[in-house]
């Protein structure tokens, strides 16, 4: 079947000290890869060394999640575009703004997001954008910096269907996770419905969000995926081993696996 969940956080560590259990239940479920996703110069460094440790299995994205900003300085960002350069590095981010939680100011996020673009714009490789409740801030500043028409994807999309056609209009892409199993999450299932299957990705954005029906099991872990591929070609009318074969090319050809 070969699954591959796009977004995953395996050094928290609610998942960092039961790796082995994790890749095994992978196997049993068919889910090939993990990319990995660092939100700090630590965290980055923890997941390219699984990049090693786990090589072909585990992928890395690397980049300053908003909630980091305020004490993000201009010598952090260039560390981190240092590790950008990295072969091991398959995306940038995830970067973006957080206008639910304001774990950050919205300026320093704005600060940081705007100086991770600038630096991004010149790297050849894919950006993976955090964005709550805040698309009417992220949209042009990624406009701005020259990232119309390139590999956009806006990961863990809750956000209503006019959001995601504004995100089709720049040629930018979503991705779902397990929300999109939850019952009440109606205009999301309707969204990915009729999603243009060439495009559509899954994920986990493990430990967080455990699918129906593990909905409630912490922590998520990057195995579920599987229930949300199977849940996406229930609603889509499609078999569930065409859906999961599409995103995995899917991935592989947005991410350059």
């Amino acid at each position: 079947m070969g699954l591959i969940d796009s977004h995953a956080h395996l050094t928290y560590p609610e998942l960092s000290g039961q790796l082995a259990g994790v890749f095994a239940r992978c196997d049993e479920a068919g889910v090939e890869a993990v990319i990995t996703v660092g939100t700090e110069l630590d965290d980055a460094r923890s997941a390219l060394a699984l990049t090693d440790q786990y090589p072909g299995r585990v992928r890395a994205a690397v980049g300053f999640h908003p909630h980091h900003a305020d004490q993000i300085s201009e010598v952090d960002l260039g560390a981190m575009e240092l590790l950008w350069r990295d072969a091991r590095v398959v995306a940038l981010g995830e970067m973006g703004l957080d206008y639910h939680y304001d774990f950050a100011s919205r300026e320093n996020q704005q600060r940081v997001f705007a100086g991770q673009l600038r630096r991004a714009a010149a790297i050849q490789k894919p950006l993976v954008i955090h964005c709550r409740e805040a698309l009417a801030d992220v949209a042009p500043v990624l406009v701005q910096h020259g990232f119309e028409g390139r590999r956009v994807v806006f990961h863990c999309f809750t956000g209503t269907a006019d959001e995601a056609a504004e995100i089709a209009r720049h040629g930018w892409r979503i991705s779902f996770t397990g929300i999109v199993t939850f019952p009440k999450c109606k205009e999301l299932q309707e969204i990915a419905k009729s999603y243009p299957g060439e495009k559509l990705m899954v994920e986990t954005d493990s430990p967080y969000l455990s699918p129906v029906p593990v909905r409630g099991k912490q922590p998520n872990e990057p195995a579920h995926v599987a229930h949300t591929g199977r849940f996406l070609a229930q609603l889509r009318g499609e078999p569930f081993e065409g859906l999961a074969a599409q995103t995995r090319v899917n991935t592989i050809e947005f991410f350059g696996l």
